[in-house]
């Protein structure tokens, strides 16, 4: 069963299978995103690349995506105009990447969804993830976030093939 990021009367869920639960999106809603940092949770029906976690934080998710830990330097690369834009990347980076190894534990569990990587289009949007949300589930950059036990259990579930639909 794919992922359905949808709006309620509460605010933003993720449904899994288990019912809605809550999650927190970009400041700027739901909708076609049309460049780099406009606070956009992308419109669409998207794959799940891969999973990363923070192995000094949290367990191994279990999961049918490739999963591997996090290392100190990894990046992701946000310079629409490098080479590896909306790539994984090591740091320091000459161009503007963001760090994934976060001090405010964000990024413990993070799975990377298919925006804007088959092609890549530069300044449309990168480092679109499924990550931890902050504990009053604040706005995202344009991620969608969510509790440990919600993420976790909504990878566990995934099957060959599921996909994210936001919208």
């Amino acid at each position: 069963m794919d992922l359905i990021v949808s709006y309620s009367p509460e605010g933003p869920v993720l449904d899994f299978g288990a019912g809605p639960c809550r999650c927190a999106i970009g400041p700027a809603g739901i909708a076609r995103k049309l460049s780099e940092g406009d606070g956009v949770t992308p419109l669409g029906v998207f794959e799940l690349r891969e999973v990363f976690y923070r192995g000094d934080h949290v367990a191994k998710p279990r999961c049918v995506l490739p999963v591997r830990a996090i290392a100190r330097y990894d990046g992701w690369c946000d310079a629409p105009d490098d080479a590896n834009y909306n790539r994984l990347v090591k740091l320091p980076y000459p161009a503007s990447a963001e760090n994934m190894w976060r001090d405010d534990n964000l990024y413990d569990l993070v799975a990377v969804v298919g925006f804007n990587d088959d092609p890549i289009v530069p300044g449309k949007g990168s480092a679109i993830f499924l990550h931890l949300a902050k504990p009053d589930y604040a706005p995202t950059a344009g991620c969608v976030a969510l509790a440990q036990q919600d993420l976790r259990a909504a990878l566990e579930q995934l099957q060959p093939g599921d996909r994210i639909r936001i919208g």
